[in-house]
C-alpha cells in the first residue's frame, strides 16, 4: 500500500527498517527523515482520526512547541489504562514537565526540535523526552479516540513496563536516588534496632530473645541491597549497550520520490 501511494505521490515517502525496533525507535527515524516544518505523528490503526490533526496545529500558533492529542475517552481496557498511568507517571518525572501526563503518540511539534538529539544514538528511545532537550513549551488538546478497526495492541502489560524501565534508567537519575533513599532509610532503621537491643540490654540485662527477629532484620536489610544492586544493574546494561554501539535503527529501504 505505501509503494502505491509513493508511485502517485511524491509527498509520500516510506522507511522500511531491517527489523522491529519498537515504536518510538522507528518513529525517531521518520521524525529524521520528515522535510517539513511541523511534523505529526499518529499511530496507524485509526485509533488517531487524521481529522484531529487541525486541532494539535492551533495551539502551535499560540506560541507552544508541541502538543499532545489527549484521548477524551480512553478505548483500552481498565488494566491497560492503569499501566498507562503508571509509565506517564515516570515519564513525567524524567521530562520535568506536568504534561507528561498527557502524552500520547498523537501529537505535533515544530521540526526545529530535532536539533538537539540530531546525534542522538541508542538502542533505548523515548520520543517525548527527546523533545524536552530542545523545550519546555508542553500543552494538550482533548481529542477523539477511536477503538482499534482491526488487529491487537502490541503494547502489553510487559511492553508498558518495559517502557517505563528504559525511561526511568535511560533518561533519568531518580531510580539511583530511590535506591539511595532506600539505603538510607534502612540504615535509620538498622540503627534504630542497634539502640533497642542495647538501651534494652542495659536497662533490662538481657538480649532480645528469638531467631525470627534476627532473620527478619537481616532479610530487610539484605533486600534492600539487592533492590540497589537490580537499579545499579539496569543502568550498567545500558551502558554496556551504549558502548557496543547497537544502532538505533537500520533502514532497509527508502521509498518515495527523491529517497537515498
Amino acid at each position: 500500500m505505501i509503494r502505491n501511494l509513493a508511485a502517485g505521490d511524491p509527498a509520500v515517502r516510506g522507511l522500511h527498517l531491517m527489523r522491529n525496533y519498537g515504536q518510538h525507535n522507528a518513529l525517531l527515524a521518520g521524525i529524521r527523515a520528515a522535510r517539513g516544518q511541523i511534523l505529526v505523528t499518529m499511530d496507524d490503526d485509526l485509533q488517531h482520526p487524521p481529522e484531529e490533526i487541525p486541532r494539535l496545529l492551533a495551539p502551535l500558533s499560540e506560541g507552544f512547541d508541541v502538543v499532545y492529542g489527549t484521548p477524551s475517552r480512553m478505548a483500552h481496557s481498565l488494566l491497560r489504562n492503569a499501566s498507562s498511568w503508571i509509565t506517564k507517571l515516570v515519564l513525567q518525572k524524567a521530562m520535568g514537565a506536568a504534561t507528561a501526563r498527557r502524552v500520547s503518540a498523537f501529537r505535533a511539534f515544530r521540526a526545529d526540535l530535532r536539533r538537539p538529539f540530531e546525534n542522538f544514538q541508542s538502542p533505548f528511545v523515548s520520543i517525548d523526552v527527546l523533545l524536552t532537550w530542545g523545550t519546555r513549551r508542553f500543552t494538550s488538546v482533548q481529542v477523539e479516540h477511536r477503538p482499534r478497526a482491526i488487529g491487537r495492541s502490541q503494547y502489553t502489560l510487559r511492553a508498558l513496563v518495559t517502557h517505563a524501565l528504559t525511561v526511568a534508567t535511560g533518561f533519568s537519575t531518580l531510580p539511583l536516588r530511590l535506591a539511595s533513599l532506600v539505603g538510607f532509610s534502612f540504615t535509620i532503621l538498622g540503627l534504630a534496632v542497634l539502640a533497642y537491643v542495647v538501651g534494652r540490654y542495659l536497662v533490662l540485662g538481657g538480649s532480645v530473645p528469638g531467631f525470627p527477629f534476627l532473620a527478619s532484620i537481616i532479610a530487610i536489610f539484605s533486600g534492600a541491597q539487592f533492590f540497589a544492586l537490580g537499579i545499579i544493574g539496569e543502568y550498567l546494561a545500558r551502558i554496556h549497550s551504549r558502548m557496543m554501539e547497537r544502532p538505533t535503527y537500520a533502514i532497509a529501504e527508502s521509498i518515495g520520490a527523491g529517497s537515498p
